[in-house]
């Protein structure tokens, strides 16, 4: 089963502007809050954060990394909502929509971590280019991750490259 992620008509496309605002050379990241449709599959957005430069330790063209109190107040604020998590953050260069190694190797890390943290919730984490995107989704095990089916934002439904599975291991 892959799982989709459903969102109010309107916010991929404020993500997207949040993510890849014209001219950046810099990484920016999102946080959605999910919760869980009943044994649909589907996780429905209930909340979102979108970051700011206070946010990071490290800003880069090529690489971010949270602030402690950052990550601190998203997994609280996960908990307040009863909700997953779903990390979104951006490559703004002219590549194809993938996780990079340092992706990988963080998520590697991260999931583990957040999936402890979140009481065995589902994690997710999307990537987006110029492109298009990529998106995995831990929905069982925080060592193995699987496709994301789609984002659905109100009647449009986007779909992910797909181009990270294979190289996850």
């Amino acid at each position: 089963m892959n799982a989709i992620l459903r969102m109010p008509d309107g916010l991929f496309d404020d993500l997207l502007t949040h993510l890849l605002p014209p001219g950046s050379e810099r990484e920016e990241a999102a946080f959605l809050f999910v919760r869980p449709i009943a044994d649909e599959g589907t996780f429905e957005v209930v909340e979102w954060a979108n970051l700011e430069p206070a946010d990071f330790d490290t800003q880069a063209g090529d690489y971010l990394e949270l602030a402690d109190e950052t990550r601190a107040r998203l997994i609280k604020r996960a908990h307040d909502l009863d909700a997953s998590l779903v990390e979104m953050h951006s490559h703004p260069g002219p590549y194809p929509a993938a996780f990079s190694f340092a992706d990988r190797r963080g998520l590697k890390d991260t999931v583990p971590y957040m999936w402890w943290r979140l009481r065995k919730r589902p994690y997710f984490a999307v990537v987006v280019a110029p492109t298009g995107f990529d998106a995995l989704a831990w929905l069982t095990n925080p060592n193995v991750p699987q496709p994301l089916g789609a984002i659905q934002s109100g009647d449009r439904r986007f779909c992910p490259t797909n181009n990270s599975l294979g190289g996850w291991r």
